[in-house]
């Protein structure tokens, strides 16, 4: 933990290295998630509702996964980037190396820059927490600290799938976005809203629904059902999956002699 730390301290003084650049950078990426505020708002002025949500109440929804998977690009951006390791004979280098791979990779980026989107998914947490209905009693607060960790871990989760593909190949790589900067996106109303068989793949497949849907009807009243409260946590086993095709990867990867 202590190198880890050591890592976040040099890639924020190498950001900071060029203040304007970053902070541009960090207004762009608060304007970007803002546009998407803006389209539910005026969504909501014209339908009160949506299936029985209201505005307050779905802006839980995109605060939890704005917050999640901002996080996740934030501080797993090295997967994200992985093609280009591979590419260049980076991952080489890291394999003769003491530490763990994962972890390497891990250290190798992260993107301040996203920390935009967490402030705002951080604006609209104050704006939605009061104004959603919600009793806040602890049991309600844990299952929020819940979504959100469990939604990171779920992002960094796919994240790694999308490291492992490139194992394989380096093309055609771009449905992957589906499943991250996508899921952001119709991540931003309860998943329920686009059918039955998006929800099952969701739940069952790439359990993002265990981090969002469920305990978000558990928080607002809908259900009673106290078993909502840990599902982020069973999404969170989505990982070791992710882990073992990770190291199935790692054992058939062949190096490409940069």
């Amino acid at each position: 933990m202590k190198l880890y730390l050591k890592y976040i301290s040099i890639h924020l003084r190498c950001a900071m290295q060029y203040k304007a650049s970053f902070f541009l950078t960090l207004i762009g990426q608060v304007l970007t998630s803002f546009t998407a505020f803006l389209s539910m708002y005026y969504l909501f002025e014209r339908f009160s509702s949506i299936e029985g949500f209201t505005f307050s109440q779905v802006l839980l929804c995109f605060a939890v996964i704005l917050l999640s998977f901002s996080l996740s690009e934030c501080f797993a951006r090295g997967f994200d980037l992985f093609p280009n390791m591979i590419g260049n004979g980076e991952f080489d280098r890291i394999l003769i190396r003491p530490k763990n791979e994962i972890f390497q990779i891990l250290a190798s980026k992260m993107e301040f820059t996203r920390l935009g989107r967490v402030i705002q998914a951080i604006c609209i947490f104050c704006y939605a927490i009061p104004h959603s209905e919600v009793i806040w009693t602890f049991d309600k607060i844990l299952t929020l600290i819940f979504m959100i960790i469990g939604g990171f871990l779920v992002f960094s989760g796919i994240f790694i799938l999308y490291a492992v593909l490139c194992f394989f190949t380096l093309e055609g790589l771009e449905f992957m976005n589906i499943l991250t900067n996508g899921a952001m996106e119709y991540g931003k109303y309860p998943f329920s809203i686009y059918g039955k068989q998006i929800l099952k793949f969701l739940t069952y497949i790439v359990p993002l629904a265990l981090v969002q849907y469920y305990p978000f009807l558990y928080l607002i009243g809908h259900s009673q059902n106290h078993f909502y409260i840990f599902l982020p946590l069973i999404a969170s086993l989505f990982l070791i999956p992710c882990f073992l095709l990770w190291k199935f990867g790692v054992k058939h990867y062949q190096s490409t002699g940069s």
